[in-house]
């Protein structure tokens, strides 16, 4: 019991240096405290149990019947379904408030009408078999007027259980299988904007193309610096006039591709509000492709809260600062977009130039005593 107490304050959340804590009681809420609260539970209900068979034991002393236990598991039966039922009903009602709003881009409309209509679905057929379980707990429970029936097989009951619900699926993967692939269409990869989103333990970098509207390559065997930390190549003459930001910035009704690379572990680009999300791997690039539909300033007048901001997330817990990697992410007219591009730095400076230089001299050097070892 000491070792469980003892792992609550191991959960528990410990206030920084300087700062009162604010509640001390929160160091309760450890895995030891839920074992001792689950085995408290059972004892009680051993404890009723045991009260009620004294209680049992009593009558038939006294020569009357004992409980029916069949009416009491049959009507604890009915209190299951009805708690049940308020449980899922409180779930909608409390939990559900807390769902993202209306999609901010255009495939993820579709996405939200999938996901009603699935929740649909399995809302009814839920709240169906619950009421027929419980239902039929109860009614058929046991009694002394009537004995059980052997319904070993019936096929008529088997195949509807069987064909309706494969029938639901089908058609519930088959049209979700299609919207992926309308949201992913691969045929025309390229957006009206390209972004390179890196993800590194614990940050987000961006990069836009510049006035060409190319990105350029990248060679991180070759290039990668401390400054070049894009690794940017000073062979594609797409990259001298790239631009870094901090502040992922989208014109509204453009296409956006989210070129997504990774330079340590596993990541996720993970924007909620756009329904979009995608793994940051190593050595594997990946993208996405979404047009934003809804600017930051109209959604914050829509929520009615001024200090919205639409946030790019890392969806992987990737180490001990994975909680910190957050983008603010602005979506603009198209107006502002230019306007805010036009006030970008260039990513290449005078040091990464130097560093280019140094590189590329490398290479050259490199590239001699090979061939001179070749020779020989």
């Amino acid at each position: 019991m000491f070792l469980l107490m003892g792992t609550g304050s191991l959960f528990a959340d410990t206030p920084a240096a300087g700062t009162p804590a604010a509640d001390t009681g929160s160091e309760w809420l450890g895995v030891g405290y839920y074992v001792l609260l689950f085995l408290l539970v059972c004892v009680i209900v051993a404890v009723i149990g045991k009260i009620l068979k004294i209680y049992e034991l009593t009558l038939k002393m006294q020569g009357k019947k004992g409980i029916n236990w069949n009416n009491f598991i049959g009507y604890i039966c009915l209190v299951f379904l009805v708690a049940g039922l308020y449980g899922a009903y409180w779930s909608f009602t409390v939990q559900g408030q807390q769902i993202l709003p209306e999609p901010a881009s255009s495939h993820g409309v579709l996405i939200d009408q999938m996901f009603w209509t699935t929740t649909a679905i399995t809302t009814f057929v839920f709240i169906i078999t619950q009421i027929l379980l419980f239902g039929f707990l109860f009614k058929y429970r046991g009694s002394e007027k009537r004995k059980a029936y052997y319904y070993p097989h019936n096929n008529t009951i088997e195949k509807i259980w069987t064909i309706v619900p494969a029938i639901v699926l089908t058609v519930l993967v088959v049209f979700g299988f299609f919207l992926w692939r309308q949201i992913t269409n691969t045929t025309e990869v390229k957006g009206d904007i390209n972004i390179d989103v890196t993800a590194h333990q614990f940050a987000w970098e961006l990069r836009y193309p510049g006035a060409d509207g190319k990105l350029g390559t990248t060679d991180y065997q070759t290039y990668y610096t401390q400054s070049n930390n894009l690794a940017v190549s000073s062979k594609d003459k797409n990259s001298y006039d790239d631009l870094r930001a901090d502040t992922l910035v989208l014109p509204v009704g453009k296409s956006i591709r989210l070129n997504i690379h990774a330079q340590d572990v596993i990541h996720s680009v993970f924007m909620p509000h756009f329904r979009l999300q995608m793994n940051a791997v190593p050595g594997l690039p990946t993208f996405f492709k979404f047009t934003p539909t809804i600017t930051t300033a109209d959604m914050r007048n829509r929520l009615d809260d001024p200090g919205f901001n639409y946030l790019l997330y890392c969806n992987k817990i990737c180490g001990g600062g994975h909680y910190n990697m957050q983008k603010v992410v602005m979506v603009v007219t198209p107006a502002e977009y230019r306007v805010w591009l036009s006030h970008q730095k260039p990513y290449v400076n005078d040091l990464i130039r130097k560093e280019w230089k140094l590189a590329d001299a490398g290479n050259k050097a490199g590239a001699a005593e090979n061939k001179i070892a070749l020779n020989n």
